[in-house]
């Protein structure tokens, strides 16, 4: 069984309501679920404290698992909220086989179904890899060219330049660099059953993972961002009235 698993919280330090922001007419935790229900996803789940978005993934077929209250906090780690969701995934569907667990953010619209579906399908026939997580390329931000502001608002390297090759001017000098978007985040089981071991920052990425690389992408947490996810979303057939990738397994 391949199952989906849309997370998000009521409280955001960032943006506050971001989750629920309309954008082309739809709340922004609302394309999470058009995703979940249009991929190839048996079963969906919605861990959240907010009734609002749990009142979404209804409308897909979404079961909701409460998050506790100390689990959606400004300092409550993703890791944290994931492990509750597995476990109550886990006691829910009993002796099921899980294949595969696809991993939703209400802050990232920018979901590809058909790049999220290859993912899934590769992991299946995959033994090699623990997960599937997409990456854009985004050369301009470079460690290289990554700074630190000290106390007395010198500027300094957020990284020591000395453990680089070919540090210059030019932006892709080291070579392309791809950043997690989150917008694909593919894994089996064992990426939560073995939580401790996966890479950091993303623990929850296992310890090998195969990259699905999307044009741009990134979830959302300031004001600037609306504006290119809508892009984003435009580019890819979306409008007020339309949506992509076929028709939702189940109808809102």
């Amino acid at each position: 069984m391949n199952i989906g698993l849309v997370i998000g919280k009521k409280n955001s330090m960032g943006v506050p309501g971001k989750n629920l922001r309309p954008v082309l007419g739809r709340p922004a935790a609302e394309y999470a679920f058009i995703a979940g229900s249009r991929a190839d996803i048996d079963r969906l789940y919605v861990s959240t404290d907010d009734e609002a978005i749990a009142a979404i993934g209804a409308r897909y077929g979404a079961a909701h698992i409460m998050r506790p209250a100390e689990l959606a906090t400004p300092d409550a780690l993703t890791e944290d909220a994931l492990l509750h969701a597995w476990d109550h995934i886990r006691k829910d569907l009993g002796d099921t086989d899980i294949s595969t667990i696809t991993l939703l953010f209400c802050n990232n619209p920018a979901i590809n179904v058909d790049l999220l579906n290859e993912a899934i399908h590769f992991l299946n026939a995959s033994d090699e890899f623990d997960s599937c997580f997409s990456v854009a390329k985004y050369d301009m931000f470079s460690p290289a060219r990554a700074r630190r502001l000290e106390s007395d608002g010198e500027i300094r390297p957020f990284v020591d330049l000395s453990l680089m090759q070919n540090v210059s001017s030019i932006r892709d000098a080291q070579g392309s660099v791809y950043f997690c978007d989150l917008s694909i985040q593919v894994m089996k089981p064992v990426c939560f059953d073995r939580m401790d071991e996966g890479q950091l920052p993303f623990k929850w990425q296992g310890r090998r993972s195969k990259a699905v690389v999307t044009d741009f992408g990134f979830d959302i947490d300031s004001e600037w961002q609306f504006v290119v996810i809508e892009y984003w979303l435009r580019s890819h057939g979306f409008t007020e009235h339309d949506i992509p990738w076929g028709s939702a397994h189940a109808a809102p």
